[in-house]
């Protein structure tokens, strides 16, 4: 009996470094395909991505997301069965979280429960972790519930913070496990 095939959807709002390597990472995989991106800001990096991967699109629009149906219905008819955010800004209204239990995960540039909250992203998270010369920042990869970056962490990895290390050279080596990890951590979950 063959198992049956994950529709993914990936929220994401900027370049789409990330959703591309789990993009990469499921193509032509018989467990899971990338069926929808989901994206809040025309002009984001990642709608040149989905063109060109052949991957639809589906551009949200604030209050519809928020005070609406959260677009349920819409990845429904699709048949998405996860929801994974790469970097998509914005917090997750609770009737997307009641439709999608357990099945919305987010990855988080800093090791949860410390930096994480609203406005920790980003380069903020980095400069933090800076500022308070931890030795140590990384990745977690979560699900979602109500609150910002609080659902039961799946998995986490760390790098070292270096002496002179900048936002910027932080977020590199941050990005790297993020790049290694997440499309892994995914393909587990299902």
């Amino acid at each position: 009996m063959s198992e049956k095939l994950t529709h993914i959807a990936i929220f994401a709002s900027g370049a789409g470094s990330n959703a591309h390597q789990i993009i990469r990472h499921f193509t032509g995989s018989a467990k899971a395909k990338i069926s929808l991106i989901v994206c809040n800001k025309p002009g984001a990096g990642i709608l040149q991505i989905a063109e060109k991967e052949h991957i639809p699109t589906l551009l949200i629009e604030k209050e519809l997301f928020f005070q609406g149906d959260a677009y349920v219905p819409e990845l429904q008819k699709k048949g998405i069965d996860l929801i994974i955010l790469a970097g998509f800004l914005w917090k997750i209204p609770p009737a997307l979280i009641r439709a999608y239990p357990d099945r919305i995960v987010n990855i988080h540039p800093a090791l949860l429960p410390k930096y994480g909250g609203k406005g920790m992203y980003g380069r903020h998270v980095h400069q933090a972790v800076i500022e308070n010369k931890e030795a140590v920042s990384g990745i977690s990869i979560h699900f979602v519930d109500e609150l910002y970056d609080n659902g039961a962490v799946i998995f986490q990895a760390s790098c070292p913070v270096l002496e002179g290390d900048t936002p910027e050279s932080l977020a590199k080596r941050v990005q790297e496990l993020e790049h290694a990890h997440f499309p892994k951590v995914i393909e587990g979950l299902l």
